[in-house]
């Protein structure tokens, strides 16, 4: 039973250390996880939760405190360098984070915060040791697990040190309540960490379906302009092919791409683990067996070198030199959310060769623009896409399987737009206001338990 709101948590310090919810996603470190910050952060405080973030100052013209949104408020926190430190560095920062987060907390009036929620292993350190000295319960989320990033490296990919594991395994233990994407993500915190299964909550991450859905207005029409997708049709929130097509047709001419081309998105952080390899020999495999398709074969990739990609930010270019098809491959530099948007729209299938993924945020959001996926079936991407209905599952990364994905797209141009109406509607599952609800109720469960056992709050 959920608890009344008056014993939900009034104030919750958010913790994400190495990357700040103000980043662009797609840039540096900034991806799924800051979305998933800033909207989860956005719908708790529209339920009447405070959140502090607290996040580490990336340069000195940072202003101490930036109101994010009404209710939500991004705290910088001097530790270390303020630039020139990569996320690997960041470990030796974790005491200067530490300090200068006690020393903030000092500021407040006792009680001010009532619980720490701390996201990816870095603040799972920091809000270890800061829950346990200020008697609040600690709510950690993963996002990503070293072990199982581990075991499905990209060839040439640099495991994650022993000292994340170590760190992962102490804040199991910590932890109140472990927050998982998925089941699978609970069954690996289960066999891989002995986490307790009685502390382990299951929350689908979301997406704003105000900003992701198959609109022919897009985001040139502005956020006040577009009505939301369900006062917009007919019926029991329904998506039609029609609607997916005129949106499509929409979007390729705003970016000014080929209205009968076949497109083939990559979207995210370009690195070893999300594959972007996979989908351009893909690509090149397709052409040398279908030539005809390169006069209508336009491949973009929308982000920046992230991760272990940033020792080779050229790899990808020079690859697609490499194999010969640098004509029909489009590298762009990342982009905001409403521009981001209007790519999933014109794209004829997202593709996601991903070797690791916790979730997928990138895959619900291309759904909900009507844009269906072909993905890895890896991590939560058997829950983000529905096999056969809003898109196709991969088991593995041979080029091979990706270009025989693709074809059979090439050979069915209406297939896009019926899996893409289909898409839409499993997208429709995944909101952000479900996903701050269980998240209160997590909030609500490590509360009550932590006051059971006398422990305050």
């Amino acid at each position: 039973m959920i608890r009344p709101a008056a014993e939900r948590p009034r104030r919750v310090a958010m913790l994400s250390v190495h990357t700040s919810p103000l980043h662009q996603p797609g840039t540096g470190d900034a991806g799924g996880m800051n979305v998933y910050i800033v909207e989860l952060a956005r719908r708790l405080a529209a339920r009447g939760i405070e959140v502090e973030i607290f996040t580490r100052a990336t340069s000195a013209a940072l202003p101490p405190r930036v109101e994010l949104a009404p209710g939500v408020l991004v705290r910088h926190v001097v530790s270390g360098p303020y630039e020139g430190l990569a996320k690997e560095d960041l470990p030796a920062q974790l005491c200067a984070f530490t300090h200068g987060l006690t020393r903030a907390w000092a500021g407040q009036r006792p009680g001010h915060y009532d619980l720490l929620h701390s996201h990816y292993w870095l603040s799972g350190h920091v809000g270890r040791l800061a829950a346990r000295r200020w008697g609040v319960p600690l709510v950690h989320a993963m996002h990503t697990l070293a072990k199982v990033k581990n075991a499905g490296l990209a060839a040439g990919d640099t495991p994650e040190p022993a000292i994340r594991v170590r760190g992962e395994t102490h804040i199991v233990r910590a932890a109140d309540r472990l927050i998982a994407n998925t089941e699978q993500e609970a069954g690996e915190l289960r066999r891989h960490y002995d986490a307790d299964t009685g502390r382990v909550a299951v929350v689908h991450p979301g997406v704003d379906l105000r900003r992701f859905w198959p609109d022919p207005a897009g985001a040139d029409a502005g956020p006040d302009r577009r009505p939301h997708p369900v006062d917009a049709e007919p019926g029991p929130h329904r998506t039609d092919t029609a609607r997916v097509v005129a949106s499509r047709a929409a979007a390729r001419a705003r970016l000014g791409l080929p209205q009968d081309a076949l497109i083939p998105l990559f979207a995210g952080r370009i690195q070893p683990l999300k594959g972007p390899d996979v989908l351009l020999r893909a690509v090149a495999r397709l052409l040398a067996h279908r030539p005809e398709l390169r006069d209508r074969l336009v491949v973009p990739f929308v982000g920046g070198p992230s991760g272990s990609g940033l020792a080779r930010p050229e790899g990808l270019h020079k690859l697609a030199a490499a194999l010969g098809i640098t004509d029909v491959v489009l590298f762009h530099p990342p982009v905001g959310q409403d521009r981001l948007a209007d790519w999933y729209r014109a794209a004829s299938v997202l593709v996601m060769p991903s070797h690791s993924e916790s979730f997928g945020l990138v895959a619900v959001e291309a759904q909900a623009c009507g844009t269906p996926v072909i993905a890895a079936r890896v991590g939560g991407l058997p829950v983000a896409v529905r096999d056969g209905r809003s898109g196709v599952l991969v088991p593995g990364h041979d080029p091979a399987d990706y270009a025989r994905a693709l074809a059979r797209f090439a050979d069915d141009p209406a297939r896009s737009a019926r899996m893409g109406a289909a898409a839409a509607r499993h997208a429709r599952s995944f909101g952000w206001d479900a996903t701050a609800a269980a998240t209160a109720h997590v909030y609500a469960e490590a509360l009550r338990e932590r006051r059971a056992r006398g422990g305050g709050a």
